[in-house]
């Protein structure tokens, strides 16, 4: 059955706002940890470098099998658990640092715990959309908002980190963590759209491993899933070696102050917004599938220009390139976003969702190792040159199977 507009729209609102505060808190926390480890535990930066990695590793192992599990559960249910989850860690940490009780291996064991939740509460968020909002062209602009979200929260969440434990401390800006995930937990609990029964299966032996490959075959098989999945795969892998690479890059090669670090780093801020905003209307122009060419070659030119820009330029070219990459980028994530849900049955959203995620953080991690490899053997200008001109190879793997056809019967 489905619900009047002005309730669907209520409780988009809400969505919209727990995921907002929930992501948020996840990026707040990537800094406020190793912050909060340095500052009140006396942990060294090695042991520091460990909470943001304990906080995205779980992707990795859990990734896949999350999708399996939250397809056989109700979406919202699951955020509302993950939610939870939140608070008794970050409020076991608050409770644990004011008492003076706290420390580091405590910690890490609970970040991991956070981490964990991170995992499911994002690819059941990504897979609940489609069942709340039914119309195409309405589904994506509530993508598009959801990516917004995602992005502002992803540049702007680090960088409140340190005035917020600045002015309130430590022991506060957890407290402050936790009121966010707790208000996260109440707007969900606010939704009343509740989700139409799915038809699964039933557990049998090896069930996990049975839906876990079918989430991935019906990928590896779809004619327009499966290269933009790999086309963003493919993107990442580079772009992961040049984000690696840029913060050293600029102050020993560029020999930029540290201020104009900041705004280079700074500019994604910038330019996803727009990407987010915009994308729609290339959706309306050319179709998705255009849309998403035209997105990605917006994007991989911003990443080209960067080295190139930076090196007769400086810090300004830098910035430029970083502003066109994040505007394609932008508009690529909620247009791929809206085919996966528009195209993925409902039983296989999560799913499809978690292979995404898992490719995705996959690439990440191995572009990391490339860029550490590259640098050590040829220094940072080849790594972020490489990295940079690496990012093209997902054109050709984008323009191809389902995409190209499409884009050519437009």
């Amino acid at each position: 059955m489905l619900l009047r507009t002005d309730t669907v729209r209520r409780d988009f609102a809400l969505l919209w706002a727990g995921q907002s505060l929930s992501l948020f808190g996840d990026q707040f926390m990537k800094l406020a940890l190793p912050l909060l480890a340095v500052t009140a535990l006396d942990a060294s930066p090695a042991q520091a470098a460990l909470l943001p990695f304990a906080l995205f590793f779980p992707f990795l192992p859990l990734g896949l099998p999350a999708g399996a599990i939250v397809d056989r559960l109700p979406r919202r249910t699951v955020m509302l658990v993950c939610d939870g989850v939140q608070v008794v860690a970050f409020g076991a940490v608050w409770v644990l640092l004011a008492a003076g009780w706290l420390t580091f291996p405590m910690l890490l064991g609970l970040v991991l715990l956070s981490g964990c939740a991170v995992v499911f509460f994002q690819v059941a968020y990504t897979s609940y959309l489609p069942s709340l909002i039914h119309e195409p062209e309405r589904l994506h602009t509530g993508n598009a908002r959801l990516s917004l979200s995602e992005s502002t929260a992803q540049a702007v969440g680090p960088m409140v980190a340190g005035p917020v434990i600045h002015a309130l401390g430590v022991i506060g800006a957890v407290a402050a963590n936790v009121v966010s995930f707790a208000a996260s937990v109440l707007s969900l609990v606010m939704i009343k759209h509740r989700e139409p029964a799915r038809q699964v299966t039933a557990r049998e032996p090896g069930w996990l491993r049975r839906d876990i490959a079918e989430g991935l075959r019906f990928v590896a098989r779809h004619p327009v899933l499966e290269p933009i999945i790999t086309c963003g795969t493919t993107y990442v892998l580079f772009l992961s070696m040049v984000e690696t690479s840029l913060v050293l890059y600029c102050r020993d090669v560029l020999h930029l102050s540290p201020q104009w670090i900041g705004v280079v780093l700074g500019a994604a801020a910038a330019g996803y917004p727009i990407g987010n905003l915009v994308s729609a209307r290339l959706v309306k122009r050319w179709g998705a599938p255009r849309a998403l060419v035209v997105a990605a070659t917006v994007s991989v030119a911003g990443i080209l220009s960067m080295p190139v820009l930076g090196a007769h330029v400086g810090a300004v070219g830098l910035v430029a390139g970083s502003i066109a990459h994040c505007v394609g980028e932008g508009a690529f994530n909620p247009t791929s976003l809206t085919i996966r849900h528009t195209a993925t049955p409902a039983e296989l959203l999560g799913r499809v969702s978690s292979v995404h995620r898992f490719l995705i953080w996959g690439a990440i991690s191995v572009g990391a190792l490339l860029a550490a490899g590259v640098t050590a053997l040829a220094g940072l200008s080849a790594a972020v040159w490489i990295g940079a001109f690496g990012t093209a190879l997902c054109l050709p793997v984008l323009v191809r199977r389902g995409i190209r056809a499409a884009a050519r019967d437009r």
